[in-house]
């Protein structure tokens, strides 16, 4: 099949739109991951480095370390709900915009992937 100059356009402004998302998200990600990582590996540093700090009492019966831990897991949450904002406000809507894009080989398939 041979596509029209119109048509050969077309589609590689599609492929570097799908590059453009793809790096995109590759890079909210990873940005996302790398702060995870630090957290949790800085609260292991703490743990192996200076066990005397996280044992500090913040309240009776409430030590530093279980403080920092339950935020090592609260950031966990706090990061996931952003990226989840993120792909619901940007990815989500632009991926769909590509997808109904003339052409687009998702376009001729139904919502299940099946063909109309």
């Amino acid at each position: 099949m041979t596509l029209t100059p119109t048509a050969d356009a077309a589609r590689d402004a599609q492929i570097a739109a799908t590059r453009t998302l793809a790096r995109t998200r590759w890079r909210v990600a990873a940005v996302l991951t790398l702060l995870m990582v630090g957290v949790y590996f800085g609260f292991i540093l703490l743990v192996a480095y200076r066990p005397a700090v996280l044992g500090g009492l913040v309240s009776d019966g409430l030590s530093l370390g279980i403080v920092l831990g339950a935020l090592v897991i609260v950031s966990a949450w706090v990061l996931t709900m952003i990226y989840v904002q993120w792909a619901n406000r940007v990815y989500d809507p632009a991926l769909a915009a590509l997808r109904a894009m003339p052409g687009s080989e998702t376009a001729a398939r139904g919502p299940q992937g099946g063909v109309q």
